[in-house]
């Protein structure tokens, strides 16, 4: 049965709207521009920073994060709070603890992530970054992080994410039950690959969720 329930973090619980709009603005082009050349990533199976190069060739991302910080040190910037939240996350969540599940996050974030997500107090158990253990979806080691601070068997946590290729698919090979959110431009043109059979779940959001991972036991 299912223990532990654990979710990914961009479009799964935050939506990155603002994010993306902000980084148009720094970057010079409209925001629908550069969220059109992000859906255009997704679309072709590349990585978002992908879509720094095709705006900006040459951009050295990280160098313009620092620019960034120095520009605006007291802004949100490529950061987020709980605006940020998706609607139904907060009564998801606290759906799934009622229900007696585990409910932990732990998605590929940078460290100041770790704390936004802290100030959040949300009905969580744990909070875990790519950053803060050294280790990246979709390798299994970051698989295997979650399965150890879970402290089930993997085939007792479902991993709900909005991605096939970082969430659904490296969850799934290491022995965990997944779920794919129809969220962000990933989660809803991955919903119509073939692949997508993969997940045992398709969710269009997490209203539900406690009883659809029972049945899943």
């Amino acid at each position: 049965m299912i223990k532990a329930v654990v979710f990914d973090v961009g479009e799964t619980l935050i939506d990155e709207t603002r994010i993306w709009s902000r980084w148009a603005d720094r970057l010079g082009v409209t925001r629908l521009t550069f969220q059109g050349v992000l859906g255009g990533m997704a679309a072709l199976g590349r990585s978002h920073r992908d879509a720094f190069e095709v705006v900006r060739p040459g951009l050295d991302v990280e160098a313009e994060i620092e620019a960034w910080k120095a520009d605006d040190p007291e802004g949100l910037r490529n950061n987020f709070d709980a605006d940020d939240l998706y609607p139904d996350v907060r009564e998801g969540l606290a759906a799934l603890r009622a229900a007696g599940f585990q409910v932990i996050i732990a998605g590929n974030q940078p460290v100041e992530a770790f704390e936004a997500l802290r100030l959040m107090e949300l009905p969580v158990d744990s909070v875990h970054t790519s950053d803060g253990w050294g280790v990246a979806k979709p390798a299994p080691e970051f698989f295997a992080k979650v399965a150890a601070v879970a402290g089930v068997a993997p085939g007792e946590i479902l991993y709900v994410g909005d991605r096939l290729d970082n969430d659904v698919r490296p969850a799934r090979a290491a022995g965990m039950r997944t779920a794919l959110l129809r969220r962000g431009p990933w989660g809803f043109l991955h919903a119509e690959r073939p692949e997508a059979a993969e997940a045992d779940l398709v969710l269009d959001g997490l209203a539900g969720l406690p009883g659809l991972a029972r049945e899943l036991g």
